[in-house]
């Protein structure tokens, strides 16, 4: 099958002249016991994809891209059960042993077992179906590896949805949207009224804006270094947006609030973002993490108003929830004209313009491009 390999992590940018995925044709063995085979119909183009490009968090490689994806099972390996040839699928890298503490309390997310075969690039199940033309090792990444025509996984990252809900559409629950309206009903639990800040308005931060709204609070602000972004996030739910530029964006918040928001998303997993977030938030009020930067950053917190006026830093991450019970919520929410994901998608491409679209992503002119690995 063709699929987008990475021999090599922290290549310069212009992406499109220095290629870190390489496209090729590589193999990959059918589905063993506990394991499944689907066939790739779309394949988000997402920024922690970048900031794997960009060498800030490490991968074993060579490895085949992609978190985020969807498409149709077309083979089952023995043992499988509650997915069947030609079921639609979303992909989500969040899937959990189901035994361990974490798992047992709902938080398949922090499973350390998963977690920890998938640093070292195999499935959950401790295998790799991934071979280089030649036989060479070849790396899963996240579980999923959706850069590809197919993939092999483990069940628990599939999730089984409407075949109503087209397959670039469904592509973007198993990120985009999980994270994002995760964040804000799970790990946030955001109270109807309250005010909220969404910091970086890429394909997570809009969808939280969405999902705010839906929650129903009374003021919504997009924030971002891009403007060219606003008319798409007052589309979905911003009540009102701001240039993170801006020397007074704080201010500008602060008094749009009367005070600060109730809840800030920092989405873009910048630093500078973050201590924003909380210079934007209300006395007793939340800052939310959730974009994820380079392994080893640190931000520091002023430890008397942390205290003394009862704030709180809160890290969320792919949402803080089940995918499994989540994703097929947000697609009722979708269909229902709730949760217009549909509005995320900037354009299709192929294999031939992967590369390109990291520039596209890292320039800021696009919220979610999805690789088509089939064509049109």
């Amino acid at each position: 099958m063709t699929a987008a390999v990475m021999y090599e992590q922290g290549l310069p940018a212009p992406y499109a002249e220095s290629k870190p995925f390489k496209i090729e044709e590589v193999e990959l063995d059918g589905p063993g016991e506990g394991e499944v085979l689907v066939e790739i119909r779309g394949a988000g183009i997402c920024h922690s994809d970048l900031s794997v490009v960009e060498g800030l968090r490490k991968r074993p490689l060579p490895i085949v891209g992609g978190h985020e994806g969807a498409g149709i099972v077309r083979e089952i390996g023995r043992g499988v059960t509650g997915i069947a040839p030609d079921d639609h699928v979303a992909m989500a890298l969040v899937a959990g042993c189901g035994k361990c503490r974490t798992c047992l309390v709902g938080r398949p997310g922090l499973c350390q077992a998963v977690s920890g075969a998938r640093a070292e690039g195999s499935l959950s199940t401790g295998t790799r179906r991934l071979r280089l033309a030649d036989g060479g090792r070849l790396n899963h990444y996240s579980g999923i590896s959706v850069y590809a025509q197919y993939a092999v996984v483990a069940p628990q990252s599939l999730i089984k949805i409407d075949d109503e809900v087209p397959l670039d559409v469904a592509a973007l629950f198993g990120c985009a949207v999980v994270t994002g309206a995760g964040a804000v009903f799970n790990s946030a639990k955001v109270r109807p009224g309250a005010t909220v800040a969404v910091i970086g308005l890429g394909g997570v931060g809009l969808t939280a804006v969405m999902a705010a709204r839906e929650a129903g609070a009374s003021q919504i602000i997009g924030i971002d270094v891009l403007p060219g972004k606003f008319d798409l996030a007052r589309a979905v739910g911003a009540t009102k947006c701001v240039d993170a530029r801006d020397a007074l964006a704080v201010q500008q918040v602060r008094d749009l609030t009367h005070g600060g928001v109730d809840y800030a998303f920092e989405v873009s997993g910048n630093l500078a973002a973050l201590d924003m977030a909380q210079a934007v938030t209300v006395r007793g009020g939340e800052v939310i993490g959730v974009g994820v930067g380079k392994t080893t950053a640190a931000f520091s917190v002023a430890q008397l108003p942390w205290v003394s006026e009862e704030r709180v830093l809160r890290g969320s991450f792919m949402g803080g929830g089940v995918p499994q019970q989540d994703i097929p919520k947000y697609v009722d929410m979708y269909l229902q004209g709730r949760l217009p994901v549909d509005r995320l998608r900037s354009e299709h491409i192929g294999f031939d313009q992967l590369n390109e679209g990291f520039d596209l992503l890292h320039g800021g002119g696009v919220v979610r491009q999805i690789l088509l690995p089939h064509g049109a």
